[in-house]
Protein backbone atom coordinates (compact mmCIF):
# COMPACT_ATOMS: atom_id res chain seq x y z
CA UNK A 1 0.00 0.00 0.00
CA UNK A 2 1.21 3.34 -1.00
CA UNK A 3 2.30 6.16 1.66
CA UNK A 4 -0.71 8.27 -0.24
CA UNK A 5 -3.03 5.57 0.68
CA UNK A 6 -1.71 5.40 3.91
CA UNK A 7 -2.81 8.71 4.81
CA UNK A 8 -6.23 8.78 2.71
CA UNK A 9 -7.51 5.99 5.05
CA UNK A 10 -5.83 7.66 8.03
CA UNK A 11 -7.61 10.55 7.67
CA UNK A 12 -11.30 8.95 6.67
CA UNK A 13 -10.61 5.96 9.36
CA UNK A 14 -11.03 8.76 11.83
CA UNK A 15 -14.17 9.82 10.70
CA UNK A 16 -16.30 7.59 12.64
CA UNK A 17 -14.32 8.80 16.27
CA UNK A 18 -14.07 12.52 14.96
CA UNK A 19 -17.69 13.26 14.03
CA UNK A 20 -18.93 11.91 17.70
CA UNK A 21 -16.42 14.00 19.26
CA UNK A 22 -16.37 17.12 17.28
CA UNK A 23 -19.59 17.37 15.99
CA UNK A 24 -20.98 20.70 18.09
CA UNK A 25 -18.01 22.56 18.14
CA UNK A 26 -17.54 21.83 14.38
CA UNK A 27 -20.90 22.51 12.99
CA UNK A 28 -20.89 25.86 15.26
CA UNK A 29 -17.98 26.43 13.49
CA UNK A 30 -18.90 26.06 10.24
CA UNK A 31 -21.83 28.17 10.82
CA UNK A 32 -20.36 30.64 12.34
CA UNK A 33 -17.89 30.89 9.25
CA UNK A 34 -20.50 30.42 6.67
CA UNK A 35 -22.56 33.65 8.53
CA UNK A 36 -18.96 35.41 7.59
CA UNK A 37 -18.74 34.67 4.01
CA UNK A 38 -22.64 35.60 3.76
CA UNK A 39 -22.07 38.76 4.94
CA UNK A 40 -18.75 39.74 3.66
CA UNK A 41 -19.73 38.58 -0.15
CA UNK A 42 -22.39 39.92 -2.67
CA UNK A 43 -24.36 38.16 -5.58
CA UNK A 44 -25.22 39.01 -9.29
CA UNK A 45 -27.76 37.37 -10.83
CA UNK A 46 -26.15 36.02 -14.71
CA UNK A 47 -27.93 34.18 -17.62
CA UNK A 48 -26.76 30.76 -15.45
CA UNK A 49 -27.91 31.87 -12.18
CA UNK A 50 -26.46 33.79 -9.20
CA UNK A 51 -22.32 34.06 -8.59
CA UNK A 52 -21.24 35.01 -5.44
CA UNK A 53 -18.16 37.50 -5.08
CA UNK A 54 -16.01 40.04 -3.10
CA UNK A 55 -14.40 43.02 -4.38
CA UNK A 56 -11.77 45.52 -2.82
CA UNK A 57 -9.00 47.85 -4.12
CA UNK A 58 -8.24 50.81 -6.16
CA UNK A 59 -6.98 50.35 -9.41
CA UNK A 60 -7.52 48.52 -12.82
CA UNK A 61 -9.54 45.54 -12.39
CA UNK A 62 -8.35 41.67 -11.65
CA UNK A 63 -10.77 38.88 -11.64
CA UNK A 64 -9.60 36.08 -9.40
CA UNK A 65 -11.06 33.10 -10.08
CA UNK A 66 -10.00 30.58 -7.32
CA UNK A 67 -9.09 26.24 -8.07
CA UNK A 68 -10.99 23.25 -6.34
CA UNK A 69 -12.49 23.46 -3.29
CA UNK A 70 -12.19 26.94 -3.04
CA UNK A 71 -15.02 30.20 -3.25
CA UNK A 72 -14.38 33.45 -3.20
CA UNK A 73 -12.63 33.46 0.05
CA UNK A 74 -9.69 31.41 -1.26
CA UNK A 75 -9.34 33.37 -3.94
CA UNK A 76 -9.14 36.58 -2.05
CA UNK A 77 -6.41 34.98 0.32
CA UNK A 78 -4.61 33.80 -2.87
CA UNK A 79 -4.54 37.34 -4.54
CA UNK A 80 -3.26 38.67 -1.33
CA UNK A 81 -0.18 36.50 -1.52
CA UNK A 82 0.72 37.05 -5.25
CA UNK A 83 -0.17 39.99 -5.98
CA UNK A 84 0.15 43.71 -4.07
CA UNK A 85 -1.75 46.51 -4.00
CA UNK A 86 -2.89 49.23 -6.45
CA UNK A 87 -5.41 46.89 -8.05
CA UNK A 88 -9.26 46.26 -7.99
CA UNK A 89 -9.55 42.63 -7.38
CA UNK A 90 -13.03 40.90 -8.21
CA UNK A 91 -13.02 37.30 -6.59
CA UNK A 92 -15.41 35.11 -7.49
CA UNK A 93 -16.90 31.68 -6.23
CA UNK A 94 -17.32 29.45 -9.28
CA UNK A 95 -20.31 27.04 -10.00
CA UNK A 96 -21.51 25.44 -7.22
CA UNK A 97 -19.17 27.07 -4.24
CA UNK A 98 -20.13 28.72 -1.45
CA UNK A 99 -23.36 30.82 -2.72
CA UNK A 100 -22.89 30.69 -6.61
CA UNK A 101 -25.46 28.14 -7.74
CA UNK A 102 -25.09 25.10 -10.03
CA UNK A 103 -26.85 25.88 -13.13
CA UNK A 104 -28.47 22.35 -15.68
CA UNK A 105 -25.35 23.15 -17.77
CA UNK A 106 -22.75 24.05 -15.60
CA UNK A 107 -19.30 23.41 -18.36
CA UNK A 108 -16.69 25.72 -18.57
CA UNK A 109 -17.97 27.69 -21.39
CA UNK A 110 -21.04 28.61 -19.14
CA UNK A 111 -18.54 29.32 -16.64
CA UNK A 112 -16.93 31.85 -19.20
CA UNK A 113 -20.59 33.43 -19.51
CA UNK A 114 -21.56 33.73 -16.05
CA UNK A 115 -17.87 35.72 -15.57
CA UNK A 116 -18.91 37.45 -18.49
CA UNK A 117 -21.95 38.81 -17.24
CA UNK A 118 -21.02 39.62 -13.55
CA UNK A 119 -18.53 42.08 -15.72
CA UNK A 120 -21.26 43.07 -17.90
CA UNK A 121 -23.20 43.92 -14.03
CA UNK A 122 -20.24 45.62 -12.47
CA UNK A 123 -19.76 48.10 -15.13
CA UNK A 124 -15.86 46.59 -16.47
CA UNK A 125 -15.20 46.46 -20.09
CA UNK A 126 -11.50 44.77 -19.68
CA UNK A 127 -10.32 43.17 -17.05
CA UNK A 128 -6.97 41.58 -16.30
CA UNK A 129 -7.28 37.60 -14.50
CA UNK A 130 -5.62 35.52 -12.10
CA UNK A 131 -6.70 31.97 -12.14
CA UNK A 132 -5.49 28.96 -10.02
CA UNK A 133 -5.79 25.55 -10.60
CA UNK A 134 -9.02 24.60 -11.24
CA UNK A 135 -9.54 28.07 -12.09
CA UNK A 136 -7.66 28.63 -14.94
CA UNK A 137 -9.70 26.11 -17.57
CA UNK A 138 -12.56 28.70 -16.99
CA UNK A 139 -10.24 31.20 -17.40
CA UNK A 140 -9.17 30.04 -20.58
CA UNK A 141 -12.68 30.05 -21.85
CA UNK A 142 -13.41 33.08 -20.92
CA UNK A 143 -10.18 34.41 -22.68
CA UNK A 144 -11.11 32.43 -25.70
CA UNK A 145 -14.81 33.00 -26.07
CA UNK A 146 -14.10 36.86 -25.15
CA UNK A 147 -11.07 38.47 -25.69
CA UNK A 148 -12.63 42.01 -25.42
CA UNK A 149 -13.17 41.93 -21.91
CA UNK A 150 -9.45 39.72 -21.21
CA UNK A 151 -6.46 41.98 -20.97
CA UNK A 152 -3.76 39.31 -19.41
CA UNK A 153 -3.97 36.02 -17.77
CA UNK A 154 -1.88 35.25 -14.72
CA UNK A 155 -1.89 31.30 -14.52
CA UNK A 156 -0.55 29.64 -11.80
CA UNK A 157 -0.85 26.07 -11.08
CA UNK A 158 -3.19 24.80 -13.77
CA UNK A 159 -5.34 21.90 -13.50
CA UNK A 160 -6.41 19.33 -16.20
CA UNK A 161 -8.26 20.28 -19.32
CA UNK A 162 -9.81 18.37 -22.20
CA UNK A 163 -7.64 16.89 -23.64
CA UNK A 164 -5.69 16.53 -20.49
CA UNK A 165 -6.58 12.84 -18.26
CA UNK A 166 -8.12 13.50 -14.84
CA UNK A 167 -6.42 11.24 -13.71
CA UNK A 168 -2.82 12.27 -11.53
CA UNK A 169 -0.43 9.82 -10.30
CA UNK A 170 1.06 10.73 -6.33
CA UNK A 171 -1.58 12.69 -5.31
CA UNK A 172 -0.90 13.41 -1.77
CA UNK A 173 -3.94 11.57 -0.91
CA UNK A 174 -6.46 9.49 -3.17
CA UNK A 175 -9.08 11.21 -5.36
CA UNK A 176 -12.09 9.49 -3.59
CA UNK A 177 -10.90 11.04 -0.21
CA UNK A 178 -11.26 14.46 -1.14
CA UNK A 179 -14.83 14.08 -1.12
CA UNK A 180 -14.78 12.57 1.75
CA UNK A 181 -13.47 14.87 3.52
CA UNK A 182 -15.69 17.55 2.69
CA UNK A 183 -18.50 15.54 3.42
CA UNK A 184 -19.10 16.56 7.11
CA UNK A 185 -17.99 19.84 8.48
CA UNK A 186 -18.01 18.75 12.14
CA UNK A 187 -15.24 15.80 11.09
CA UNK A 188 -13.38 18.31 8.52
CA UNK A 189 -12.67 21.12 11.49
CA UNK A 190 -11.62 18.01 14.17
CA UNK A 191 -9.32 16.79 11.56
CA UNK A 192 -7.68 20.31 11.90
CA UNK A 193 -7.14 20.41 15.52
CA UNK A 194 -5.69 16.17 15.62
CA UNK A 195 -4.39 15.73 12.22
CA UNK A 196 -3.15 19.32 11.08
CA UNK A 197 -0.07 17.78 9.08
CA UNK A 198 -2.08 15.06 7.43
CA UNK A 199 -4.38 17.90 6.34
CA UNK A 200 -1.87 20.22 4.50
CA UNK A 201 -0.32 17.66 3.02
CA UNK A 202 -4.08 17.14 1.21
CA UNK A 203 -3.20 20.95 -0.25
CA UNK A 204 0.32 19.54 -1.13
CA UNK A 205 1.95 22.00 1.68
CA UNK A 206 4.63 19.16 2.65
CA UNK A 207 6.68 19.26 5.70
CA UNK A 208 9.73 19.73 3.59
CA UNK A 209 8.24 22.20 1.44
CA UNK A 210 6.83 24.17 5.19
CA UNK A 211 10.39 24.22 6.49
CA UNK A 212 11.69 27.78 6.61
CA UNK A 213 9.18 29.31 5.14
CA UNK A 214 8.76 32.94 5.84
CA UNK A 215 5.68 33.72 8.33
CA UNK A 216 3.37 35.04 5.58
CA UNK A 217 3.64 31.82 3.81
CA UNK A 218 3.47 30.06 6.97
CA UNK A 219 0.15 32.14 7.59
CA UNK A 220 -1.31 31.42 4.29
CA UNK A 221 -0.93 28.08 4.47
CA UNK A 222 -2.40 28.04 7.90
CA UNK A 223 -5.88 30.20 6.71
CA UNK A 224 -5.83 28.07 3.24
CA UNK A 225 -6.36 25.19 5.42
CA UNK A 226 -8.52 26.47 8.62
CA UNK A 227 -10.79 28.62 6.42
CA UNK A 228 -12.02 26.14 4.01
CA UNK A 229 -15.21 25.38 6.75
CA UNK A 230 -18.00 25.40 5.46
CA UNK A 231 -16.91 21.97 3.49
CA UNK A 232 -19.95 21.32 2.47
CA UNK A 233 -20.63 24.32 0.85
CA UNK A 234 -18.07 23.52 -1.48
CA UNK A 235 -18.92 20.06 -2.02
CA UNK A 236 -21.08 20.68 -5.29
CA UNK A 237 -18.50 22.70 -6.75
CA UNK A 238 -15.97 20.01 -6.02
CA UNK A 239 -17.81 17.26 -7.99
CA UNK A 240 -18.18 19.32 -10.85
CA UNK A 241 -14.31 20.00 -11.44
CA UNK A 242 -14.76 16.92 -14.05
CA UNK A 243 -16.30 19.42 -16.35
CA UNK A 244 -13.02 21.14 -17.58
CA UNK A 245 -12.32 17.40 -19.29
CA UNK A 246 -15.55 16.94 -20.40
CA UNK A 247 -14.85 15.12 -23.72
CA UNK A 248 -17.42 17.39 -25.38
CA UNK A 249 -15.34 20.48 -24.32
CA UNK A 250 -12.88 22.03 -26.47
CA UNK A 251 -9.79 24.97 -25.86
CA UNK A 252 -8.70 26.94 -28.97
CA UNK A 253 -5.70 28.06 -27.46
CA UNK A 254 -4.23 29.32 -29.90
CA UNK A 255 -6.78 31.86 -30.42
CA UNK A 256 -5.88 33.74 -27.06
CA UNK A 257 -3.79 36.90 -27.83
CA UNK A 258 -3.84 37.92 -24.15
CA UNK A 259 -0.55 38.43 -22.60
CA UNK A 260 -0.51 35.77 -20.08
CA UNK A 261 2.20 34.33 -17.28
CA UNK A 262 2.56 30.44 -17.23
CA UNK A 263 3.45 29.63 -13.71
CA UNK A 264 3.88 26.56 -12.04
CA UNK A 265 6.20 23.84 -9.75
CA UNK A 266 7.93 21.28 -11.23
CA UNK A 267 7.52 18.75 -8.04
CA UNK A 268 3.40 19.84 -7.76
CA UNK A 269 1.90 16.51 -6.70
CA UNK A 270 -1.79 17.71 -7.76
CA UNK A 271 -1.38 18.87 -11.03
CA UNK A 272 1.68 17.63 -13.56
CA UNK A 273 3.79 20.17 -14.89
CA UNK A 274 3.27 19.11 -18.36
CA UNK A 275 0.27 20.85 -18.42
CA UNK A 276 1.50 24.47 -17.93
CA UNK A 277 4.35 23.62 -20.78
CA UNK A 278 1.65 22.67 -22.93
CA UNK A 279 -0.45 25.92 -22.30
CA UNK A 280 2.97 28.06 -22.47
CA UNK A 281 3.14 26.30 -25.59
CA UNK A 282 0.35 26.65 -27.43
CA UNK A 283 -0.61 30.19 -26.41
CA UNK A 284 0.77 32.67 -28.56
CA UNK A 285 2.21 35.66 -26.43
CA UNK A 286 2.94 33.47 -23.23
CA UNK A 287 5.99 33.08 -20.56
CA UNK A 288 6.42 30.18 -18.83
CA UNK A 289 8.05 30.74 -15.11
CA UNK A 290 8.76 26.94 -13.64
CA UNK A 291 10.08 26.69 -10.52
CA UNK A 292 12.42 23.74 -9.34
CA UNK A 293 9.81 23.07 -6.34
CA UNK A 294 7.25 25.16 -4.10
CA UNK A 295 4.64 22.44 -4.67
CA UNK A 296 1.09 23.31 -5.68
CA UNK A 297 0.60 26.27 -3.47
CA UNK A 298 4.04 27.45 -5.09
CA UNK A 299 5.85 27.83 -1.23
CA UNK A 300 8.20 29.87 -0.71
CA UNK A 301 8.34 31.58 -3.73
CA UNK A 302 5.14 33.87 -2.70
CA UNK A 303 7.02 37.32 -2.05
CA UNK A 304 9.57 36.96 -6.11
CA UNK A 305 6.19 36.12 -7.56
CA UNK A 306 4.28 39.05 -6.18
CA UNK A 307 6.79 41.36 -7.59
CA UNK A 308 6.53 39.68 -11.00
CA UNK A 309 2.84 39.42 -11.04
CA UNK A 310 2.77 43.18 -10.33
CA UNK A 311 4.69 44.44 -12.77
CA UNK A 312 3.12 42.09 -15.28
CA UNK A 313 -0.31 43.19 -14.12
CA UNK A 314 1.20 47.11 -13.84
CA UNK A 315 3.07 47.11 -17.33
CA UNK A 316 0.21 48.84 -19.60
CA UNK A 317 -0.15 47.16 -22.66
CA UNK A 318 0.22 48.30 -26.09
CA UNK A 319 -3.75 48.03 -26.69
CA UNK A 320 -3.99 50.45 -22.96
CA UNK A 321 -1.34 53.28 -24.58
CA UNK A 322 -3.19 53.24 -27.94
CA UNK A 323 -6.71 53.31 -26.00
CA UNK A 324 -5.09 55.82 -23.48
CA UNK A 325 -3.54 57.86 -26.78
CA UNK A 326 -7.07 58.52 -28.05
CA UNK A 327 -8.37 60.46 -25.04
Amino acid sequence: MTPRWHIGLALVGSLGVLSVIGFSLGSDAADKRRSQLAAEGRSAETRHGSIQYASWGKGPPVLVIHGAGGGFDQGRLLAKAVAGEGFRFIAVSRFGYLGSAMPPDPSTASQAEALHDLLARLGLERVSIIAMSGGVPPALKLAEMFPERTEKLVLLSSAPFTPFSPNVEDRPIPTWAYSALMGNDAVYWSLTKVAPRQLRRAFDARAELLNGLPPDEIVFVDRLVDDFLPATDRLAGIENEAAAVDPEATYDLEAISAPTLVVHARDDRLNPFSIAESIAGRLPNSELIAFENGGHLLLSHHSSLREKVDQFLGCKSERQILSARRL
